[in-house]
């Protein structure tokens, strides 16, 4: 390990243990100590701008919060007489601060030159504007730009308490600290060049009203072949001689339609019962928007033979006003959205789709949404495609307001599904600390990634690994490697233990002391994920291939609506009903053995005699203790030839139950949707 390496594996240990779960609980910490640990590795940029205009969102303590958590609980505990028995916003009234309070601290905030733009309708938040300097003349505190692996954020440096006392009635704070918030997905690249497979416009199809044959494949692994690597006049050394299976032998991109996904995850039998998602309501938490969303979605769903969105079925809500669309195209949330939307009509096509756009990008905005979507009762199943940082970063105040926002809404019986990343254990070589905020808040659901592959032994039958695309280089440039290049990640599912939030009661099987993320996954890897239809530059175009747990997020949040559905009342936050279900309710990922000939395996001859690469040993840098994978030849050309690995995910392992790489699994047909619902109803009788 090199010095730096050491110094930053230091760092972190030290962060590590600032943060770490146990002793007093985080909210305590967030009014006690709210200044974020996650800056001591990061950059300090210097005081932030002190004429910048943000939006803060208070909340305000609860007149017994204890009692509130246990009560929401309950509602999750089939044992309980409250089992499944939402509140209501009269309900939750009950348990909101007193007039007093909330006028006490609205006028704390004025006099510091803050407007307050509105408190929501049960009493627990109040939502400001004003400048920075507003800010820090309020709490007290000074705030300061930060740097962390690209990412900007500002924070805190001093503890922040609002003056006077309107100060005793704050729980937190959303706004103060703040971090970006981007989306997860990602798109299959050529791992030479970095470009994408070429778009096909739509204008090219004419009349078509099908998919263009030859477009994609399902077919993402063929037999075994051998490989001889020899670049020059013959005989000539060195020589590599693989085998294994190989990916997209015939240049056609691997990828799924819609029916091809539905198929993939049991839903005809599904759809066979009546279940579509008739009825029920999938939100879609988004920044920005673009002009030609349903646009898009519609093309997309004539090609793929799926029901068209109108009026009736589909809508755009703006909590904070209508922000520039332009932005959306600049920021790229018009591929977000257009992910998010075709993914989940493809899933669940009965369902009314609500698409809740933000008019900012930071973390305060989205959290701002999630609580208009539950104060105004918009659905039940929420999908969020993005992440802002690593719980390791992530202060007291950011966290704490991520989950107040979302426990309102877990008690009133919506699930709010997060993706949990597209970076795997983000390099910090342990699950400890690498789960992204808000994933990892307790009352959310975090939604992990898989890779679904064709058998290429056993016909008609699948392999889901976790998703982790693992790449080693043969040969480049018509030059074989000797020895081969190990190039590492480039994209996976997100996972790990919390360091700033205990386990919540429904994980006291699992282990370690923090939260665990994911808590169920779903197809997210690109190089076997979906294609969409998107304008880029007033051209609609057919793009392939899309992924990131920006996919697995509304397959999910699309599946629970079927749930919700077969139900017949709404299953509320769905981990710990996952986490209840027994062995079966949902489908393993199990790890997949490198001991077959059907992985890539080798040997080089040069000078100095023969080495024998075996499957595992030309991935070793990247196993940790995960042996179990899927490899395969990707030939990019006669010269460019790599080794690529399925379900390798950094040091996040797939083993048999839960684990840290895809949660308890996959969500399979008709059986996971009566393991949830019936059982739910069972329990209401």
């Amino acid at each position: 390990m090199t010095v730096q390496r050491s110094l930053r594996a230091l760092a972190i240990a030290s962060v590590i243990s600032l943060l770490a779960v146990g002793g007093s609980s985080p909210y305590a910490q967030a009014e006690a100590t709210n200044v974020p640990a996650g800056i001591q590795l990061s950059k300090d940029l210097g005081l932030a701008d002190p004429s910048a205009e943000i939006n803060i969102t208070v909340h305000l303590k609860l007149n017994d919060k204890a009692a509130f958590d246990k009560a929401v609980d309950a509602l999750y505990d089939p044992a309980s007489p409250t089992f499944h028995k939402w509140m209501t916003n009269a309900d939750l009234k009950m348990y909101a601060p007193t007039e007093n309070q909330r006028q006490a601290v609205r006028k704390e905030l004025e006099n510091h030159g803050l407007t307050i733009l509105s408190t929501d309708p049960i009493g627990f938040t109040i939502r400001a504007h004003g400048t920075l300097a507003n800010v820090e003349s309020a709490f007290n505190t000074e705030i300061h730009q930060f740097q962390h692996n690209g990412k900007v954020f500002r924070a805190n440096v001093r503890n922040a308490q609002l003056g006077g006392e309107a100060g005793n009635y704050v729980s937190t704070v959303a706004g103060l600290e703040s971090h970006q918030v981007r989306p997860l997905y990602a798109r299959a690249l050529n791992p030479r060049t970095q470009k994408p497979f070429a778009p096909v416009p739509l204008s090219k199809l004419g009349k078509a009203s099908s998919f263009p044959t030859g477009f994609i494949t399902t077919q993402c692994l063929f037999a075994p072949t051998t490989y001889t690597l020899e670049y020059g006049t013959p005989p000539v050394l060195p020589e590599g001689v693989y085998t294994g299976t190989v990916y997209e032998q015939s240049g056609v991109p691997c990828a799924y339609q819609p029916q091809q996904l539905q198929t993939a995850y049991g839903l005809n039998a599904v759809y066979e019962q009546g279940l579509n998602g008739t009825g029920q309501t999938i939100v879609l938490v988004e920044g920005y928007g673009y002009p030609t969303i349903e646009k898009d979605a519609n093309a997309y769903f004539k090609l793929t033979g799926l029901p068209l969105l109108n009026k009736s079925n589909f809508s755009i809500v703006y909590p904070q006003g209508k922000p520039n669309p332009n932005l959306g195209i600049l920021t790229g949330w018009n591929i977000e959205i257009a992910l998010d939307v075709q993914s989940a009509h493809s899933i669940a096509p009965g369902a009314n789709i609500v698409v809740v756009v933000t008019n900012g990008e930071d973390s305060e905005d989205f959290q701002n949404s999630i609580a208009y979507v539950a104060n105004n009762g918009l659905g039940n199943s929420v999908s969020n495609s993005y992440e802002e940082d690593l719980d390791l970063i992530a202060g007291p105040l950011e966290q704490t307001s991520w989950d107040e926002a979302i426990e309102v809404a877990t008690a009133q019986g919506i699930t709010v599904n997060f993706s949990s990343g597209d970076s795997g254990d983000n390099g910090l070589g342990t699950p400890l600390g690498a789960p992204g905020v808000p994933a990892v808040a307790p009352h959310a659901t975090a939604i992990g990634g898989t890779s679904i592959l064709n058998d290429a032994k056993h016909p008609g039958s699948t392999i889901t690994t976790s998703w982790g695309d693992t790449l080693t280089f043969l040969a480049g440039g018509y030059s074989l490697y000797d020895p081969p290049i190990p190039i590492g990640l480039i994209g996976g599912g997100g996972g790990g233990e919390s360091v700033f939030w205990p386990k919540p009661s429904w994980q006291a099987s699992l282990p370690g002391k923090g939260r665990q993320t994911p808590d169920v996954s779903a197809l997210a890897d690109p190089y076997t994920g979906v294609t969409l239809v998107v304008t880029v530059n007033g051209q609609q175009q057919l793009q392939c291939c899309w992924g990131g747990t920006s996919l697995s997020s509304p397959i999910f949040t699309a599946f629970w609506a079927l749930a919700n559905q077969q139900a017949g009342h709404p299953l509320g936050q769905a981990a710990p009903a996952i986490a209840a279900l027994p062995y079966g309710g949902v489908q393993d990922v199990l790890p997949t053995t490198d001991s077959t000939p059907k992985n890539v395996s080798g040997v080089i001859t040069d000078s100095s005699g023969s080495t024998t690469y075996s499957a595992s040993g030309l991935f070793e840098p990247f196993l940790y203790s995960n042996k179990g994978f899927t490899s395969a030849f990707l030939p990019i050309d006669a010269g460019d030839v790599i080794d690529f690995g399925f379900g390798i995910d950094s040091s996040l392992t797939v083993k048999h139950g839960w684990d840290n790489a895809t949660g308890w699994g996959t969500p399979n047909g008709l059986t996971f949707i009566y393991a949830v619902g019936g059982a739910a109803t069972a329990n209401k009788k």
